[in-house]
């Protein structure tokens, strides 16, 4: 992910075709490592491709993706008669937000933070 980012940082810095001395640069500038196979790697499947074309691309596969917990699981009930009754589901209460009033400076005269 490191790598993709300082791509990413350098074409957003106007650098269209960044060299893998270029990664080193921002990869060195934040204190991580540069590993050159991965580099190598990196722009060997970046090469001749516009950006803003794999990055939709990635989007329409993680959008394929499941990303857990968008189903709610149900569990039917043990006995057969009461199928109306599980279906209803309670209705949220509604919070009423109390704002509770800030306490004057009257009786002392100063603020703890002043």
């Amino acid at each position: 992910m490191k790598l993709i980012a300082a791509y990413l940082l350098a074409v957003l810095g106007g650098n269209t075709n960044p060299s893998s001395n270029d990664l080193k640069d921002i990869l060195e500038s934040v204190g991580a490592e540069a590993d050159d196979n991965r580099i190598e790697f990196l722009l060997a499947e970046v090469k001749g491709k516009d950006i803003t074309e794999l990055i939709a691309a990635g989007r329409e596969k993680f959008a394929s993706v499941p990303s857990g917990g968008g189903a709610i699981a149900v569990a039917a009930p043990a006995s057969g008669g009461g199928g109306a009754a599980a279906a209803a589901a309670p209705e949220p209460k509604k919070e009423e937000k109390v704002e509770e009033k800030e306490e004057s400076d009257d009786d002392m005269g100063f603020s703890l933070f002043d």
